[in-house]
């Protein structure tokens, strides 16, 4: 099933209403919303996709998410997607946006946190498989398994625009930006 989705520019601001499809297919600039989410011991979640998904079969990922439809917000995306494929009603916080010209297409990438029960309910049309993993078990892990192109990007921004404060447990980790 296609979506709409907001054709944004440079600025993120919107210029018209187009299929998610023909954005990622023309490579138009669209918003895509994520969350990392957390245990309350501040473990992340990662997840493996299932196979059946046309967008990065197989692959494992830090964030819970996809695009933003036309008139919803980042936020809206965010605490949709979290009820779509992990059957978890939860608040995010926003942590930070950016263009991101990686993966399929490029598009404005929100980035946003939650803190949810341990206990989720994924939807197996999306995720087949998800674990909880300290920062330390993430980094290794990112570095042994096959990860969506945006994984590192969001792993570095999060760290980044989450880190105000001292660190949970050590200094924020840098993956790089490839």
């Amino acid at each position: 099933m296609d979506e709409w989705v907001e054709r944004v520019d440079e600025q993120d601001q919107a210029s018209a209403v187009v299929l998610r499809g023909e954005a990622v297919r023309l490579g138009l600039l669209h918003r895509v919303a994520v969350t990392v989410c957390r245990d309350r011991d501040g473990r992340i979640l990662v997840h493996r996709r299932s196979e059946r998904l046309s967008r990065f079969p197989g692959h494992y990922e830090v964030g819970v998410g996809g695009a933003v439809t036309a008139g919803e917000s980042y936020e809206e995306a965010a605490i949709r997607e979290l009820a779509e494929e992990l059957g978890v009603r939860a608040s995010v916080r926003f942590v930070t946006k950016f263009l991101n010209r990686s993966g399929l297409s490029p598009h404005w990438l929100g980035i946003h946190e939650a803190v949810i029960p341990v206990e989720v309910s994924p939807d197996h049309n999306e995720v087949v498989w998800h674990a909880w993993l300290a920062e330390s078990e993430l980094l290794r892990f990112m570095d042994q398994q096959l990860f969506t192109p945006d994984s590192g990007r969001v792993v570095d921004r999060y760290f980044t625009g989450v880190r105000p404060g001292p660190p949970t447990t050590g200094p924020a980790p840098r993956r790089p930006l490839s």
